[in-house]
Formats: C-alpha cells, sequence, structure tokens
C-alpha cells in the first residue's frame, strides 16, 4: 500500500467523501432542465474513444455541459490557494485545467458544443444557455 497524500485520516476521510457525480449544482441544473422538457444523459462519454465523461450530455444535439467546482477547477473568482501541502494542489489544479481545455478541444473537433459553467453560477442562467444551444442544433 502507497502512503496517501493526505496529511491526515481526518482531511483524507474529507477528500474521500467528495464525489464525482451528483453534486448538488448538477442536481440543480438538471432538476431546471429537466422541468423544462429537455431530456439528457449524465455522467456519460460525448466521445466513446475518449474516457472523459460530460456532467450531462445531450447526444443528438451533440451538446455536452461541464459543472466545474470552483476548487477543482480552479475558478479565477472563488478559488485560493491552500495554505498547505500547496506543492500537490498547485500542480493538481493546473493539470485539471489542462485537462478541461484538452477535453474542450477534443469535444469541438468533433463537431460538439461545449458549454462549462462554475457552481456559483445561477441555474436559471445556466440552464437558459444549455436550452439555447440545444433547441438551435
Amino acid at each position: 500500500m502507497t502512503a496517501s497524500w493526505a496529511l491526515n485520516p481526518g482531511r483524507r476521510r474529507n477528500m474521500q467523501a467528495n464525489t464525482r457525480r451528483d453534486t448538488k449544482p448538477e442536481l440543480r441544473l438538471r432538476s431546471e432542465l429537466y422541468r423544462r422538457g429537455l431530456r439528457f444523459r449524465v455522467c456519460h462519454r460525448p466521445l466513446a474513444s475518449a474516457r472523459y465523461t460530460a456532467d450531462v450530455v445531450f447526444t443528438r444535439a451533440r451538446v455536452a455541459v461541464f459543472v466545474d467546482g470552483c476548487y477543482w477547477h480552479g475558478c479565477p473568482e472563488h478559488y485560493k490557494e491552500p495554505r498547505t501541502n500547496t506543492g500537490y494542489w498547485a500542480p493538481k489544479i493546473a493539470r485539471n485545467r489542462e485537462r478541461d481545455a484538452l477535453v474542450d478541444g477534443l469535444l469541438l473537433l468533433e463537431g460538439w458544443t461545449v458549454i462549462r459553467v462554475w457552481e456559483h453560477e445561477p441555474v436559471e442562467d445556466i440552464a437558459d444557455r444549455v436550452e439555447a444551444a440545444v433547441r438551435a442544433a
């Protein structure tokens, strides 16, 4: 067994409790989109050849929606550099940003519309953008 990256057991438990899907911002957005009559796939791979998943995917319209957490994706408005273990977190957040840009580029090359939103954005505004993209497709 390899050593944990966490500095203490309490922090490790806290970080393990974070989920990849069904976060509150995602659930609010999905609820609003469903209320508007839009049907979609959840936590789905837009490209079968790539291992990246989008939070909400409209396969026929070719629209992929990513709800990015302010901490995990380095929101310019809310992200704050951690005070501990910066040698781990700074490169981790940078890799997340690079991966986001790579995924966006791959999807755009394949003809997809990519919508990236921050978790703090108003749900109604996000849903308006998504609905417009889906209905335009």
